[in-house]
């Protein structure tokens, strides 16, 4: 098996990245949560919010809203246009927030 780059196993360093791993899968489960409450819903199940209104929401929680929404995507659950985004420019954005599917509970437990 190939170990580069990873901790050795039941090491410390392992068990801090497996804790900060568990700690952001929630903030996005958090993140998505707070869309579907505050976002529009659309009748094909999708939830739209701006990137101003969910960064306003969101700073009272956490001030890592932008990574976490990147961690989202990349996860599939959500979408936006661009690589980043910035308060100010780009507060008109609008974020997507895919409906949840059956398998979404359990790729949930794999963030």
């Amino acid at each position: 098996m190939w170990t580069y780059g990873r901790p050795p196993e039941g090491s410390k360093t392992e068990m801090r990245g497996l804790k900060a791993n568990s700690h952001i899968s929630k903030e996005v489960l958090e993140l998505c949560t707070l869309i579907r409450t505050y976002g529009e819903s659309r009748p094909d199940g999708r939830t739209l919010i701006s990137f101003g209104e969910l960064f306003q929401m969101y700073t009272v929680i956490s001030n890592k809203v932008v990574g976490i929404l990147l961690r989202a995507r990349k996860h599939g659950l959500l979408t936006f246009d661009g690589e980043m985004l910035y308060q100010r420019r780009d507060e008109g954005k609008v974020i997507t927030l895919f409906p949840k599917k059956e398998e979404d509970e359990e790729e949930e437990e794999d963030l």
